[in-house]
């Protein structure tokens, strides 16, 4: 399956160019991830076969990182920021209303399939706290009635 996919190929030329370097790894996650939004078992198996790593080291590695993501997210995703700014100006608030209203839990993602809710660690927005991207697009000074709205506006709803 992984081999019929064109990102493959976009995946294959970004290590190629890195000539198969194990050093790489860390350039090659990126890139994978920007391809595909998620690590899955075969994808992380590729990477450490055209690495020569051992695949615990590939996912050793990609499991330090917390911005990437080992689950397919829903087609919309929402990331709340937890950095100190945020959490102080009321993000926990928006997320434990987004979590209600969308019956979803941090880290999830809805059982449609449709919307996932995701925390960061600090998107480097603190004047704007809170924050919260949805789709990538931050909302800045957000709050729960402003974010609630937004989602289900990009819902459809």
């Amino acid at each position: 399956m992984l081999k019929e996919d064109r990102r493959l190929q976009m995946l294959e030329r970004i290590i190629k160019e890195h000539n198969y370097q194990k050093s790489a790894l860390l350039e090659v996650l990126h890139a994978a991830h920007e391809l595909y939004g998620y690590f899955d078992k075969p994808l992380l198996t590729y990477i450490a076969e055209r690495l020569n790593l051992p695949p615990s080291h590939v996912y050793g590695v990609a499991s330090f990182y917390h911005l990437f993501k080992f689950r397919k997210p829903g087609e919309h995703v929402i990331s709340a920021c937890m950095g100190t700014a945020c959490y102080v100006k009321g993000v926990e608030e928006i997320i434990t209303a987004i979590e209600r209203e969308f019956n979803i839990k941090r880290g999830g993602s809805s059982p449609d399939g449709r919307l996932s809710l995701f925390v960061t660690r600090c998107i480097g927005a603190c004047a704007m706290a809170p924050n919260i991207t949805i789709d990538n697009e931050v909302v800045g000074r957000a709050t729960k009635e402003v974010v609630l709205d937004k989602i289900r506006k990009v819902l459809g709803g």
